[in-house]
């Protein structure tokens, strides 16, 4: 416990700041898609809209940041008293980059592997992941979009 303290205190003030959204993202996250649903707690999460340019980040400082966010929101459901799954993650990740100005993607994509149906849900921005490694989501075929259509992306 006091190790993990001595790593917040020596994050900078806005990492810590994330790591504090995280903490309190995370748990929200889990509790709405069990009470809520998906698609009430993805439209919720997604209430916030993002102005194109209206980051304050660049292009590539808001890849960076965006990267930075999604690594210290791992670490953070990580260390939490509730297992979190990818979509819970993947929302709340979303959610803590429209906060910083950015506009994020959630993937959601399936694969049949040994006669179980798979899901996962993983978070890009400007096509590029940014959570669960860079590889972990190519075994699954993601879905075009998950508005009002759930339509396979064909290749």
């Amino acid at each position: 416990m006091m190790q993990r303290w001595r790593r917040f205190r020596r994050l900078r003030g806005f990492e810590r700041g994330i790591v504090l959204e995280a903490a309190t993202t995370l748990p929200f996250a889990w509790l709405a898609v069990r009470l809520l649903g998906f698609r009430i707690c993805k439209s919720a999460f997604e209430r916030q809209r993002i102005i194109a340019g209206n980051s304050k980040f660049s292009k590539a400082d808001a890849l960076e940041t965006a990267r930075r966010i999604a690594h210290l929101e791992a670490v953070t459901a990580a260390n939490l008293f509730l297992r979190m799954s990818c979509l819970e993650q993947s929302l709340a990740l979303c959610r803590m980059l429209r906060r910083c100005g950015m506009n994020p993607g959630l993937r959601i994509g399936a694969r049949k592997e040994a006669n179980r149906f798979e899901a996962h849900a993983w978070v890009e921005l400007n096509g590029i992941v940014l959570d669960g490694g860079e590889a972990e989501h190519t075994h699954f075929v993601p879905f075009r979009r998950f508005d009002s259509s759930m339509e396979a992306e064909t290749h």
